[in-house]
């Protein structure tokens, strides 16, 4: 029995993207299971549960249409092995799935100007200040009628489905677009038990100073409607810790990581959060991941050649640049490397519509092509830059590398190298940066990037390509043996006995 099967609560759970999503082909309406590790683990959670709803955002059209034809109330979904709307009983794992619609314009301030880019470029430390945020009437008018807005609509469903279950209730909330939730729902069901994991970084007070103050106040009284504030590492928790007491003036107890608040006690945790092996080994044993591998030896690997893998979003905070420059440095500098050694790019485009994420992917394409230009050889190009989302080719691609380049300038976790470090079965190096939330845990297994440094990546990545491979073997063996007894599902049930703890339960 489960930790949260002892604690006898419904379960209402909150994301921006939830479990499932409707949209329409010639054949009439389609269901599509959301995919990652997060969904597949909360989803396991709420389909063996009796009384447990998702309430999560329509991403769609048909998500609206699907919503409005339920009123806005929740609809029984069947997650497997067909996702389907239930009429009558399941056959089979389900989930009640409450879509929230709500007006585009504020959807669009809540998404596009305030969680992303500010909020974003706040957490991963991309403002460079001299010249950016210009906070204007247009941002404020946009935190109130689209942030404030959009989180008291979800806030309300939250609270509305805690209501039908009698007023108590576990809330697990996720990310950094909801931080004002916590608070509005404990206004209207003070016998919630509330956690909100936040799954980016949290930086230290200075760099929340960048918000003006009424907004930051309510950002930081928002999350602390919460009992539990959860994140990736120690060191989120504790600048989070740090933030109540320099820029809210509550009492603090950095040892406990608590902050005190009226009558109430809020804690701060880290639990990081990892991937499903049994998922990933099912991948990698797939037909067609086998057919990318045997394309990806053929192009990469022949003659004992080697292999650089990064596997990454075009988002500024992956470093993606500096991670080229820091390669073309190694081959200016070794170049007997240059044709033995091959850069694999798999690259998905974010977020294009924030000016800033659309000038940094132009970037990476003007630095893949001059490194590209100068050291080509034998018709061989050092870089392969490939814009595209393909799960089973980067599975493949992991088995496979030599190397993992990792070398965000902040990241709150990176499930990458933990994939990695489950598949591969080459002996791969994980190269990767100490901003990664994954580099305390995989750190000691890891070469270790300074993501600023362009000279010390270079130098990595040669003592990661000539490292011996006794050791190689060595390394991976151990990150391997880490995330496979530190799951998700452990990530889950850590958190989860922590709440059944504070919910009275021995």
């Amino acid at each position: 029995m489960s930790d949260i099967d002892l604690l006898d609560l419904p379960l209402v759970l909150l994301s921006n993207r939830g479990p499932v999503s409707f949209d329409r082909d010639a054949s009439g309406r389609t269901v599509n299971r959301g995919a990652g590790g997060l969904v597949s683990a909360l989803s396991g959670l709420a389909e063996h549960l009796d009384d447990a709803v998702w309430v999560c955002g329509a991403a769609t059209p048909e998500d609206a249409a699907v919503a409005g034809e339920n009123d806005g109330g929740a609809i029984l979904v069947q997650t497997q092995p067909t996702p389907h709307v239930v009429e009558g009983q399941p056959d089979g794992p389900s989930i009640r799935v409450r879509l929230v619609v709500t007006d585009p314009d504020a959807y669009a301030d809540f998404y596009s100007v305030w969680s992303n880019p500010i909020l974003w470029f706040i957490q991963h430390g991309l403002y460079g200040r001299s010249l950016a945020p210009v906070l204007t009437r247009a941002e404020h008018d946009a935190f109130e009628n689209g942030y404030a807005a959009v989180n008291r609509a979800y806030a309300d469903a939250v609270a509305d489905e805690v209501r039908s279950r009698g007023g108590k209730a576990l809330v697990l909330l996720q990310d950094y677009h909801f931080y004002l939730v916590a608070e509005h729902v404990r206004e209207q069901c003070p016998d919630v038990v509330l956690t909100h994991f936040v799954h980016i970084p949290w930086p230290g007070p200075d760099e929340w100073r960048v918000l003006p103050g009424n907004i930051r106040e309510r950002l930081l009284r928002g999350l602390l409607g919460s009992d539990v504030v959860g994140f990736h590492t120690r060191r989120y928790a504790r600048n989070f810790v740090l933030c109540a007491g320099e820029l809210l003036g509550l009492p603090i107890n950095l040892d406990d990581l608590t902050v005190t608040v009226n009558d109430r006690v809020v804690s701060a945790r880290y639990y990081p959060i990892s991937v499903d092996p049994a998922a990933l080994d099912a991948t990698l044993a797939s037909e067609d991941v086998a057919a990318h591998m045997a394309m990806l030896r053929y192009v990469f690997l022949d003659e004992d050649r080697q292999l650089v893998l990064r596997v990454d979003r075009t988002d500024p905070s992956k470093n993606v640049v500096r991670g080229f420059l820091a390669f073309g440095t190694l081959l200016d500098q070794h170049p007997e490397l240059v044709g033995r050694v091959s850069f694999l790019a798999l690259l998905q485009p974010s977020r294009t519509d924030v000016p800033e994420y659309a000038d940094y992917i132009a970037l990476i394409g003007a630095v893949v092509a001059e490194i590209n230009a100068k050291h080509t050889k034998e018709g061989r190009q050092p870089i392969d830059l490939r814009m595209v989302e393909d799960f089973a080719l980067a599975v493949a691609a992991y088995s496979i590398c030599d190397v993992l380049m990792v070398n965000a300038i902040a990241d709150g976790m990176n499930l990458v190298a933990k994939e990695v470090a489950v598949v591969n079965r080459r002996g791969g190096v994980l190269a990767l940066s100490e901003m990664a939330g994954s580099h305390e845990e995989l750190g000691e297994f890891a070469v270790t990037l300074h993501p600023f440094d362009v000279q010390q990546m270079a130098d990595a990545l040669y003592t990661a390509l000539t490292m011996p491979m006794e050791e190689r073997h060595r390394r991976l063996a151990a990150a391997a043996e880490q995330v496979r007894t530190h799951d998700v599902r452990r990530w889950l049930n850590d958190q989860l006995a922590d709440l059944r703890h504070l919910a009275g339960f021995s």
